[in-house]
């Protein structure tokens, strides 16, 4: 499965990671690798406790990217 991961800079260091797919499903880290290890680990613990529970495992669909020139 594939997921939308959206990385935040802080202002006084570190990341903070979200899964928007996936309510609640958020953590943070020093480094940008160190968070996005980190929220692999949460999607992984999200996905289990979905399948623990019985209920459905959410899945991304619908996204559409745009790309633009913003140099001009």
């Amino acid at each position: 499965m594939r997921y939308t991961v959206v990385l935040e800079r802080e202002p006084d260091g570190g990341y903070i990671a979200e899964v928007p797919a996936l309510p609640g499903c958020v953590s943070q880290g020093d480094t940008r690798s160190e968070a996005l290890a980190n929220i692999r680990e949460a999607i992984e613990l999200y996905i289990e406790d979905c399948r623990a529970a019985g209920d459905p495992v959410p899945i991304e669909s619908g996204k559409e990217f745009v790309e633009i020139d913003a140099t001009a």
